[in-house]
């Protein structure tokens, strides 16, 4: 019994801690098991929003009160993120365009932020909402689907836009119909074009998404172990072990966390340069 007591214990902690704090919008109360279109999982939103807010101040601070002769080292750190995502811009992006370069910064570093919430210990926050009378709280946005399909989604527009700008309207038309195959196959290019551009955004979405929530799920995992720290002394060895992998797998994390940034600015600007390549050949 204490054996079954305890699994159920660890899979309803488990099943906590992955649960969003969910509001109908028809009844307009959480509901944690609400499902469907009208529903809305207000953490994810809170937190994202916040965390844009955040990147969007702290930037404009530092470039309201850039110093070129006196410097801050945030001053230093902000410009050197700029620079790089500039160079990574100019290197990809062949056209000019002035929207580029701030949307891939905005990217990385929302993005970036959202991945690095993962990093603060899963019981914190979730446990100080939970004092004030608020069930579920998921403070990690990217590990939400919702919120990863919403960003990739975004870029799935600016394609078609980037598109229409660069080729026109005709131009375009011309491109899906005839590519790769000629004119007279035209039905087999639609389909394959129609699979490749709704492939870009599931892949952008899915891949942030199912990275941040493995990392997520191990970090539950592993507070698991750290619970098992009072039940004697095999449970204080399980804790240790627990403490060594919280920091090893928190540093691993903090990779992952700007590898995944890095590759979802990049692969946007890839889309982005993509639209409006190869304008002239048509």
């Amino acid at each position: 019994m204490a054996a079954e007591e305890g699994h159920h214990d660890s899979g309803s902690y488990v099943l906590h801690h992955l649960t969003n704090l969910r509001l109908d919008l028809h009844t307009m109360s959480i509901n944690p098991d609400a499902q469907g279109f009208w529903v809305l999982n207000l953490d994810s939103c809170i937190f994202s929003v916040l965390l844009g807010l955040i990147f969007a101040f702290v930037f404009w601070r530092v470039a309201r009160k850039a110093n070129a002769e006196h410097p801050t080292q945030t001053q230093n750190a902000i410009e050197m993120i700029v620079d790089f995502v500039q160079n990574q811009v100019h290197e990809i992006f062949p056209h000019a365009n002035s929207i580029v370069a701030p949307l891939a910064l905005t990217i990385f570093a929302w993005v970036f932020l959202m991945n690095l919430m993962d990093i603060v210990p899963v019981d914190w926050l979730p446990h100080a909402a939970g004092l004030v009378g608020v069930p579920y709280l998921k403070i990690v946005p990217s590990t939400d689907v919702n919120i990863t399909f919403g960003l990739s989604l975004s870029v799935f527009v600016l394609m078609y836009i980037f598109n229409f700008k660069f080729k026109g309207v005709g131009g375009f038309g011309k491109e899906v119909l005839t590519h790769p195959f000629g004119p007279w196959l035209f039905p087999v290019n639609l389909v394959l074009r129609i699979v490749e551009d709704v492939a870009k955004p599931v892949s952008l979405a899915l891949r942030l998404f199912g990275n941040l929530f493995a990392g997520e799920l191990i970090f539950i995992l592993i507070a698991l172990m750290l619970g098992q720290a009072f039940n004697g002394i095999a449970g204080a060895f399980l804790a240790g072990g627990g403490v060594l992998l919280q920091i090893a797998w928190a540093i691993f994390h903090i990779l992952v966390v700007t590898l995944q940034a890095f590759v979802f600015m990049v692969l946007t600007i890839v889309y982005l340069g993509a639209a409006a390549e190869a304008h002239a050949d048509h």
